[in-house]
């Protein structure tokens, strides 16, 4: 079988065995590859490491004598309570929806600057458009910026700007022109070099070729990519509500889950949050469809 593999050119100047292992015959005679190269080898070495450490971590782990049976079943019971018994006490709905606004405006508004910011740097970011040193500086810009949770650039601000949504929006703002500016960069990068080519060629300028060739063929990819950004932004200014205090509907789950401890007003406002979520992806699914 290998002999004629061989003759096909298959194997043409390649050692077989190096590519496929080991190949062996099973009970029921069809061939079986074993492959032990370095890399499969390495990977099965760090599962089992992980899973070590995680035996270890759950046999040394200090339970404080905790009744597991009993804590197992408290929590069902209170997963029962947010899911299945919502119910608003402390706050009205009205109330609860303007706080959903202001969650919603944290996200807007942090993805639109992130949006803007990053269209301009896409630009000095993609080989085909910047020189190739820019373009390397300014991907590893925003690498190291990209390598930093949101939370952190929040609470990072924070110090300046003090605990609130200017140090939410800064800071959403901050991660997501790292992140867009990725997208937009790949986005560019993936055009036909030939259309570029052929405007250079014409005697375009820089902002001709942006408009009349970079536009019109990555504006879908980049809508996309800006509506799940703003996704992404809308859930980390919920959670930013709590961490950083910028208020909206995130601050009130937090309030209703650590400080008036009501489960039932924490499932009400969990379920405003789910359908908020839906509702957004329909309309970005709707407004991409347009756009394409």
């Amino acid at each position: 079988m290998m002999n004629e593999a061989a003759g096909n050119g298959v194997f043409l100047g390649m050692d077989p065995a190096r590519y496929l292992g080991k190949m062996e015959k099973s009970r029921k005679g069809s061939i079986r590859i074993k492959s032990k190269s370095r890399s499969n080898v390495t990977v099965r070495l760090v599962w089992i490491v992980l899973i070590l450490l995680t035996v270890l971590a759950f046999a040394t782990f200090r339970y404080k004598q905790i009744d597991l049976t009993e804590a197992v079943q408290s929590t069902f019971h209170n997963i029962g309570t947010v899911f299945f018994q919502p119910e608003l006490t402390y706050d009205t709905f009205g109330g609860a929806l303007y706080q959903l606004l202001i969650t919603f405006c944290l996200g807007a508004l942090s993805t639109g600057i992130g949006a803007a910011a990053a269209l301009f740097l896409s630009l000095l970011c993609a080989k085909n458009m910047a020189n190739s040193k820019v373009a390397a500086v300014v991907k590893g810009f925003v690498a190291v910026i990209r390598a930093v949770p949101t939370v952190l650039w929040v609470l990072i601000f924070a110090v300046s700007a003090g605990l609130g949504s200017v140090a939410a929006v800064i800071g959403l703002s901050f991660h997501s022109i790292s992140y867009l500016t990725k997208c937009y960069a790949e986005s560019i990068e993936e055009m036909e070099a030939g259309t570029i080519e052929a405007l250079k060629a014409s005697g375009a300028n820089f902002w001709q070729i942006v408009f009349q060739a970079v536009w019109p063929a990555t504006a879908s990819y980049m809508v996309a990519w800006t509506f799940m950004r703003f996704e992404i932004n809308f859930t980390n200014a919920v959670a930013m509500g709590a961490a950083a205090g910028a208020g909206g509907i995130g601050y009130n789950v937090f309030m209703a889950g650590s400080f008036y401890l009501d489960l039932h007003e924490m499932g009400f406002l969990t379920y405003m949050i789910v359908i908020a979520v839906i509702l957004l992806e329909t309309v970005s699914t709707k407004i991409k469809a347009k756009v394409k």
